[in-house]
């Protein structure tokens, strides 16, 4: 990581640019050029970041960037090869652990939205239960009534004539 960080310096300093127009110009901070020059891989937060920001220093040098990615990507494979297992477990503790400071966070009340406890698909169900519930008991109704009133009616009797 060092030496890519010697080869972008050297470029830099070639051309006669000085950190504060590379950072101006790359929209970077200039203690981010001064880290990435110095081979500090631990200032960077995430290796995708410092990787891409190499690859965009080289670009913005005119070098041939892929070859600067290229050796970054061999140093990333030499350097996590050699991780212990300890390591990477300590690593995914300090990934749990800052989730879980995430979700201890303080909400605005303005803010916050409440989950909602009902879907709008449980709630077309639930509305077609009531309403099959309703015509049912319309029709229950209606077949009761017909038959009250075929008992209330008069039956004549025809007999013999």
């Amino acid at each position: 990581m060092k030496e890519i960080g010697e080869t972008l310096k050297e470029a830099r300093e070639n051309i006669g640019i000085t950190i504060e127009e590379a950072a101006n110009d790359l929209k970077l901070q200039p203690s981010q050029i001064e880290d990435i020059e110095a081979g500090n891989k631990e200032a960077f937060k995430d290796v995708n970041d410092l990787k891409f920001f190499i690859k965009d220093y080289a670009k913005y040098l005119g070098l041939d960037y892929h070859e600067f990615v290229d050796e970054f990507n061999e140093y990333l494979f030499d350097y996590t090869s050699r991780l212990s297992l300890d390591d990477i477990k300590k690593a995914r503790k300090r990934v749990e652990n800052s989730k879980k400071q995430e979700e201890k966070k303080v909400v605005s009340p303005y803010t916050y939205e409440k989950p909602r406890k009902f879907s709008m698909i449980k709630l077309i169900i639930i509305s077609i239960l009531v309403l099959t519930v309703i015509v049912s008991s319309i029709v229950i109704i209606n077949n009761n009534n017909k038959n009250s009133n075929k008992d209330d009616k008069p039956t004549e009797n025809i007999i013999g004539g």
